[in-house]
């Protein structure tokens, strides 16, 4: 029980950075956003910290995803369905 909750949280915080990286914003970017020092932002990439459900929320936001996106999908597939959405977003427009 404890592997899996750990490769969970470690998911997450993986979920995170490739996310950060897509972005192409840097730590410090993020971590001015939530108020924080680059340090404390990249223990939550490290998984080192406890995120919390508001932090989880306001990373999200920052990020330009949902919650439960960082929560369920596999990077990889993270990266697709953002990449599919921006896609169809910029032909609409």
């Amino acid at each position: 029980m404890e592997d899996l909750l750990a490769l969970k949280t470690k998911n997450v915080a993986r979920n995170i950075r490739k996310i950060r990286e897509y972005r192409d914003y840097t730590q410090d970017y993020l971590a001015a956003k939530l108020k924080i020092s680059q340090n404390a932002y990249s223990k939550i990439e490290l998984g080192y910290s406890k995120l919390t459900i508001e932090r989880l929320f306001q990373v999200a936001e920052i990020l330009d995803v949902e919650a439960t996106q960082l929560l369920t999908l596999d990077h990889v597939e993270l990266i697709k369905s953002i990449s599919s959405e921006e896609k169809k977003t910029s032909t609409v427009s």
